[in-house]
């Protein structure tokens, strides 16, 4: 995790916020500091009211009109050629005028990243404080609320948050299976990636044996041979991004009749889930928590019978 301050008095309080991602959007909300929000990005869109504020990251990827196949090949693209795939609204962020800007150092791919955050620092005359989040497991999402509270002089609030993540965590935590099955994420469809950082140590918590991927290493690609040689029990489709419905049309479109694909036993024995993505597990936010507790539902079904989470957070594919 980084945390930078720039050119700023050390005294001089949070009072405007800018966010590069939506899982510090999410967040700002949870603390109830949503008036000091001046600016967000394209995918900030939860809660409802995220949607209302101005726009300063957009991306030049139009994902809801491509396929997954034609996502990659533009983005490896715009990587190959050294072109950004998110651009700084320049009006907007010198109209929040921020003191803060919460970016992030994970994935390039996945949310506006250095290069946004100092095309602003360059632009902004005040030069604010940044705080780059670059978690890789489930600890460091929870650091993260801390010290994100303790900035912005929500600390009691940061420690009533995390206390009930930690509660939620250890609670899927304290049941084990007597026997642990086999577990494959895969955060693309087409071509295939593993799931990497936290989802791994996700998988673990909630009783399951990750397959093929490492707690807090990054995603890779990943072939179908890899996967038929891991032999998994259960296969979890969470394409970076993708809602529940949209990951099952990929999967209806690319996989279902594949002949390799349905060699396998998770495939043959039903054991396939498509999750939402989107709202739980591509993004290192305190919703991660309840991507924890859907996958508990998929692994132990039997001991989370009673353990409610979202309508149509998963849905197990036919």
């Amino acid at each position: 995790m980084v945390f930078k301050e720039l050119v700023q008095s050390p005294n001089m309080p949070i009072k405007r916020i800018v966010s590069f991602l939506p899982s510090a959007t999410e967040l700002i909300y949870e603390f109830g500091a949503e008036d000091m929000l001046y600016g967000v990005t394209h995918e900030c869109k939860y809660p409802e009211d995220a949607k209302t504020k101005p726009r300063v990251i957009n991306s030049v990827i139009n994902s809801d009109k491509l396929s997954s196949k034609e996502i990659d090949t533009v983005t490896c693209q715009l990587l190959n050629e050294r072109k950004d795939i998110f651009v700084l609204h320049e009006k907007n962020i010198i109209k929040a005028n921020p003191d803060l800007i919460i970016s992030q150092e994970t994935c390039e791919v996945c949310a506006a990243h250095t290069n946004q955050v100092n095309k602003a620092i360059q632009i902004l005359q005040k030069k604010p404080m940044i705080y780059s989040m670059d978690p890789h497991n489930l600890h460091e999402i929870i650091e993260s609320v801390h010290e994100i509270g303790k900035i912005i002089e929500k600390e009691n609030k940061a420690k009533i948050i995390t206390e009930d993540l930690v509660r939620r965590i250890e609670h899927v935590k304290k049941f084990t299976p007597k026997t642990k099955l086999k577990v494959l994420a895969i955060e693309w469809i087409e071509p295939f990636f593993t799931a990497g950082h936290w989802v791994p140590e996700m998988i673990k918590d909630a009783g399951g044996e990750n397959m093929i991927s490492k707690i807090g290493e990054h995603s890779r690609k990943l072939s179908i041979e890899e996967i038929i040689k891991s032999e998994p029990d259960i296969i979890i489709m969470m394409p970076c991004g993708f809602d529940t419905f949209r990951t099952v049309s990929e999967y209806n479109k690319i996989l279902k009749d594949g002949k390799l694909w349905n060699i396998l036993g998770a495939v043959k024995n039903k054991k396939v889930f498509a999750v939402d993505a989107n709202s739980y597990f591509s993004k290192p936010s305190i919703r991660t928590i309840t991507g924890l507790e859907i996958l508990a539902k998929i692994i132990q079904p039997e001991n989370f019978l009673n353990l409610n989470v979202p309508e149509n957070s998963f849905l197990q594919l036919k």
